[in-house]
């Protein structure tokens, strides 16, 4: 019976790992070991398959002293270095202080106490080369996970729960007991004379996890008989379909976002195209690249962001994400910027005081370029044909012109209105974004009347006619 009890959990093990690619043959894996009957399974079933020579595992047993509980911390790391010792693995014992790292943190005693021990277990895989580091968490804890998730209102990603591997900060983290519950584990160990020691503080109630394992899942089992089985089972289709919207966003991402000046932006029509799944998950791995990590508590703001670009009107604004960024939506784009960047666009005055001249125009990548023709009458009154080119009466204008950017209060005589019009208004118009307007060049002469803004409008001054025989000819372009 021993055998057989610990034969299937090992061959258990053995078909997740090949299922969800735990390792490959050669690797070397840190076994997180605290001494109590998950983990020190987990050492065991570790040991056995590393003994199988097609695996050619190689094994380093890593303990943490936490500090937490003085005679127990002691007794358990006296345990866990005679058991490596007794199974021939290498022994890594490391010391912490949780309560400090409290302190100076402000985090909780649960938090604080996982990131000492991931910190250490990161170190130990750094030191040895090792590929990842094998963690003893079981169904039960799977069960927990996604209750204790779902109480808080997680999404699709938290519904899934604990991942059998997750790379966090160059370390592999691999869980092979996932799919093990807690009742076959303890039946192993007893059956196989596997000894263990017990942490008291997993019947403290006033953590969160260990409420949820020892008063709401027993109260929910009233109503269902199978409620941890039914969680792993929520876990598991969670975490595939989780996968599948992953890919889907990251294809999408490559297709439709673009950067501009090292920050995201798209246009919100093919936005408004996709599934309201595929727009939240495509906004959350924008904020995740930032970076900007998110949890379930920013769906108010991935929602704030979707809401505000999938709006009929045209329209713009502005949001702080926090972190020194903004995002935008200018029109028929969302943008999302750093504000410190946006605040740093410089005010610009170029003095054009002969021609030809070719002034460039930074941030934009184009240049306006302008040359003096004498021409015959006709020729003169032939139009420009588009917004980015002007034809101006050279013997009308004050030298020298100026090329610069906008400034507060600036009035342009239009041509074809009877009258003057703010260039604010002319952008907001012409639908010209806002983080553009700064950049965009105004052309003045010398009497400070604004004569052309190119690619946009230009004045009626200078305007040429029978008489003209001279002409500025301005052309904005790259």
């Amino acid at each position: 019976m021993k055998e057989q009890m610990m034969h299937r959990l090992v061959e258990n093990v053995r078909r997740t790992a090949r299922q969800e690619r735990l390792w490959n043959p050669g690797d070397r894996i840190v076994v997180a070991v605290s001494g109590g009957v998950d983990s020190t399974l987990l050492l065991h079933i570790m040991k056995e398959l590393a003994a199988d020579p097609k695996l050619g595992l190689e094994l380093v047993c890593a303990h943490l002293h936490h500090g937490l509980r003085a005679t127990e911390a002691d007794r358990d790391a006296a345990f866990v270095q005679a058991l490596a010792e007794r199974l021939g693995i290498p022994f890594e014992l490391g010391h912490a202080d949780v309560y400090a790292y409290m302190k100076e943190t402000g985090k909780s005693l649960e938090l604080a106490a996982r990131e000492v021990r991931y910190a250490f277990l990161r170190e130990v895989a750094r030191k040895y080369g090792a590929t990842s580091v094998a963690l003893a968490h079981h169904a039960d804890d799977q069960a927990e996970t996604v209750l204790m998730r779902l109480l808080r209102g997680s999404g699709l990603s938290g519904l899934a729960g604990m991942r059998f591997k997750r790379r966090e900060k160059n370390v592999e983290l691999i869980r092979p007991l996932l799919r093990i519950y807690k009742t076959d584990l303890l039946r192993a160990c007893h059956e196989s004379g596997i000894s263990f020691v017990e942490d008291s503080s997993n019947q403290q109630t006033d953590f969160t996890r260990n409420a949820i394992r020892l008063d709401v899942l027993p109260f929910l089992g009233q109503y269902n008989g199978q409620l941890p089985e039914s969680l792993n089972r929520l876990a598991e289709l969670a975490a595939a379909e989780d996968d599948y919207l992953q890919q889907e966003s990251l294809r999408l991402y490559e297709e439709i976002v673009r950067q501009d000046h090292g920050y995201p932006t798209f246009e919100i029509p093919v936005f408004n195209e996709l599934h309201v799944a595929l727009q939240r998950r495509l906004i959350k791995l924008i904020l995740n690249y930032l970076p900007l990590r998110t949890d379930e508590s920013d769906f108010v703001k991935i929602e704030a962001i979707r809401q505000g670009t999938i709006q009929h009107h045209p329209s713009t604004w502005s949001l702080d994400l926090g972190s020194g960024i903004k995002c935008l939506r200018e029109y028929g784009t969302i943008r999302f910027v750093s504000a410190a960047v946006e605040s740093q666009i410089p005010h610009y005055t170029y003095l054009v005081e002969q021609l030809p001249a070719e002034v460039p125009i930074a941030g934009m990548g184009q240049s306006l370029r302008m040359t003096q023709l004498v021409v015959d009458r006709d020729e003169a009154r032939v139009a420009a044909d588009s917004n980015d080119e002007a034809k101006f009466d050279a013997d009308e204008l004050v030298y020298p012109l100026t090329v610069r950017s906008r400034l507060p209060g600036d009035v342009m005589k239009v041509m074809g209105l009877n009258g003057s019009k703010k260039v604010k208004d002319i952008f907001i118009d012409a639908k010209i974004p806002p983080s553009l307007r700064s950049r965009i060049p105004v052309v003045t002469d010398a009497a400070g009347r604004i004569l052309w803004i190119p690619g946009v409008r230009r004045s009626a001054i200078a305007a040429v006619n029978r008489g003209t025989t001279s002409v500025v000819h301005m052309v904005f372009g790259q």
